[in-house]
């Protein structure tokens, strides 16, 4: 079954999709309104820069507890109260718009709740859709999440005429709010039963489990490992088009804005397609060709003539990113037991956030010294090298795993 089908068929996925598509959008809008709170009370472009560090790095930072949480209590309920808490510290900030250092404590916390939320969203969906349904359900929700990433930024510049920051602001809130409404229509989703001793264990046991299961399943570490190494060398591309659209094409602000937006549009075109035609074939096929066509897209746009040959490049990459996306979320779904489930996703994708981090400061100072052109074919190299690694070791894990496996994959 397509992701379209499951989304008219299936109540409960479909209700999992709205609250995800509603409380992404939300956070698009309270990005934007955020920014320009900052950018004009302190005029400091560094200010701006805070914000989004500790929107991205405080949550990496706590990725191994925040997934332990979502494995210790009920999925509903842990994401229900997630929400309640990103709506409720956007509401403090819209009321009182605090100066910096304290809207800096309540943007972290409200991204780490954020934190708490993905990690128990990621692990809902096997408990909601079949085994066979978990790739287009996931193609469903990327969908859904990334067009409300795209569309976020346009609604807030809707609203921002009408109801100023603090409207936009409060507006933010209520579509979390509203996501937890939605959330309560789900049936409980409890955690897999424990013995004794697990019951006991601590939270902080509970992270340590996490990371020693992604150390000891050689399936799952290749493919965290690899992911990881495909963002950090390509994770300068924003930067990186930005210069080659101005420093070496000589174009216009029109045509970077086309120029940053290809990805974003190929990212929607790639989740709308996979949703629709569904992943007939092996699910690691599809990661390493968007491991590939991510990679690829990088290091052929920096020998690109033209800035319209840039685009259709970048809009291709696109496309392999919703693969590389669809595709982890899949095979860690199918391969992690579910009682470790929300712990691998909240190491894997801290992980991911760190790997950006690094990318920045790297690509940065590659950018200085060689240039946009050479920078991109450098991360789009270092990319296929990565993913080549993958292609190599992956099969094999996989079919040793399978031969001898140390844990099947529970339900919930």
């Amino acid at each position: 079954m397509g992701g379209w089908g499951l989304v008219r068929s299936n109540a409960a996925f479909r209700t999992l999709l709205c609250a995800r598509t509603v409380s992404f959008t939300g956070e698009a809008v309270a990005l934007v309104a955020l920014m320009l709170f900052v950018a004009d009370s302190t005029g400091r472009a560094i200010a701006v820069s805070l914000l989004l560090l500790v929107g991205d790095f405080v949550p990496a930072l706590v990725g191994p507890l925040t997934g332990a949480i979502g494995d210790r209590y009920d999925l509903r309920r842990v994401m229900i109260c997630c929400e309640l808490v990103q709506g409720a510290l956007l509401l403090l900030i819209a009321l009182s718009l605090p100066p910096l250092p304290l809207l800096l404590a309540l943007a972290a916390a409200r991204a780490t709740a954020g934190q708490v939320f993905l990690p128990a969203s990621r692990s809902a969906v096997p408990a909601l859709v079949h085994r066979g349904d978990l790739a287009p359900a996931n193609s469903a929700i990327g969908f859904g999440t990334n067009g409300a990433e795209a569309i976020g930024p346009l609604l807030a510049a809707a609203l921002f005429p009408i109801a100023g920051i603090q409207g936009v602001l409060v507006a933010a809130a209520l579509s979390f709010l509203a996501s937890a409404a939605v959330l309560a229509a789900l049936r409980p989703l409890p955690p897999v039963p424990r013995d004794g001793a697990a019951r006991s264990a601590s939270l902080l046991a509970d992270a340590r489990e996490g990371i020693g299961y992604i150390r000891s399943a050689a399936p799952v570490r290749i493919i965290a490992l690899g992911f990881c190494a495909v963002v950090a060398f390509n994770g300068i591309d924003d930067v990186a088009l930005l210069l080659l659209a101005t420093d070496t094409f000589g174009a216009g602000d029109s045509a970077v804005g086309l120029l940053l937006g290809a990805v974003g549009l190929g990212l929607v075109a790639g989740y709308a397609l996979l949703a629709r035609f569904g992943t007939h074939g092996s699910t690691v096929v599809l990661l390493v060709a968007g491991f590939t066509v991510s990679s690829a897209g990088n290091m052929l746009t920096g020998i690109a003539w033209a800035v319209a040959a840039a685009c259709v490049l970048q809009a291709v990459r696109g496309i392999g990113i919703a693969a590389m996306d669809v595709a982890v979320n899949t095979l860690l779904q199918r391969l992690v037991p579910a009682r470790l489930l929300g712990r691998v996703f909240g190491n894997v994708y801290a992980a991911v956030g760190a790997a950006a981090g690094l990318s920045y400061i790297g690509g940065g100072l590659l950018l200085d010294a060689t240039g946009p052109r050479t920078a991109l074919v450098v991360a789009g190299a270092g990319g296929l090298a990565a993913t080549a690694a993958v292609a190599l070791l992956l099969p094999r894990a996989l079919r040793r795993s399978e031969a001898a496996p140390d844990e099947p994959p529970d339900e919930r």
